[in-house]
């Protein structure tokens, strides 16, 4: 499964800057549900309230999934690798 990789940075609530990035089937180009996956990952880190738009979540590139990120994509619809501050 080819995925696209949003490269997302946004200020958490304690200022510091949490780096992500969202992955999603190729065939999803719809930014509003992409940033609506970054919202519910920004929930879960309780970070709720924190601005995410398309000045912090960028389309980066293209890339072949792994079999991880292929299983959470069918169960939730995307896949979260978390690389800074998260």
């Amino acid at each position: 499964m080819k995925v696209s990789v949003y490269d997302t940075y946004v200020r958490r609530t304690d200022g510091r800057v949490m780096h992500f990035d969202i992955l999603v089937p190729d065939s999803q180009k719809d930014v509003a549900t992409i940033h609506g996956y970054g919202h519910a990952f920004l929930k879960s880190k309780g970070q709720e309230g924190t601005s995410l738009g398309t000045r912090e979540c960028r389309f980066c590139h293209v890339e072949q999934a792994t079999a991880p990120m292929v299983k959470s994509i069918d169960e939730r619809g995307y896949y979260i690798i978390e690389m800074e501050n998260c």
